[in-house]
């Protein structure tokens, strides 16, 4: 009975001695991969896939893939204080009496444009004439006139927009 289960057994083993480093050499990476969790299949019509056996993936003609790590950089160091810019430190501070000049220095500047942003929202408003402007002799089409009227409009919500801002920096500095 020994002879006759190694007479059977004598051509599996021929095939396996033939074929066995090729079969063996394509299903190692292939075990060894799915050990670690890191393959997928890309199959036909582009999808892929990790959920897939081996054998199931073969059938619908899928191709197996090795997933890599993404590259990572790393970002840059933080500074310590012993790298701070060289103008740094006690030397760098303004005199107390030098930012007040700067302060009203910046005061005197913001008033001044006020001062011109109002001006020039008085003579928007005046022209404007609440809604109502002079015609002037080049706009015989009344299209011309709409649309002055229009931009007259645009332009005064502007300066308004303009004035509050400058009043709001002059509050920031009281």
């Amino acid at each position: 009975m020994k002879s006759s289960a190694s007479s059977l057994l004598r051509p599996v083993r021929m095939c396996l001695a033939v074929s066995g480093g090729l079969l063996l050499s394509m299903l190692t990476p292939a075990s060894a991969m799915a050990q670690s969790g890191s393959i997928y299949y890309v199959c036909p019509g582009n999808v892929f896939t990790n959920t897939l056996s081996a054998k199931e993936a073969a059938q619908k003609g899928c191709k197996a893939k090795e997933a890599t790590e993404p590259t990572t950089i790393s970002g840059p160091k933080a500074r310590t204080a012993s790298a701070a810019p060289s103008g740094a430190g006690a030397e760098s501070k303004v005199d107390r009496s030098e930012q007040k000049a700067r302060d009203s220095d910046a005061k005197r500047i913001l008033s001044d444009e006020l001062n011109k942003a109002q001006g020039e929202l008085d003579a928007l408003k005046k022209e404007y004439n609440n809604g109502q402007p002079e015609r002037r002799g080049d706009e015989r089409n009344y299209q011309k006139y709409l649309d002055r009227t229009a931009d007259l409009k645009a332009s005064i919500t502007r300066k308004e927009a303009d004035v509050a801002a400058i009043k709001r920096e002059l509050g920031k500095l009281d």
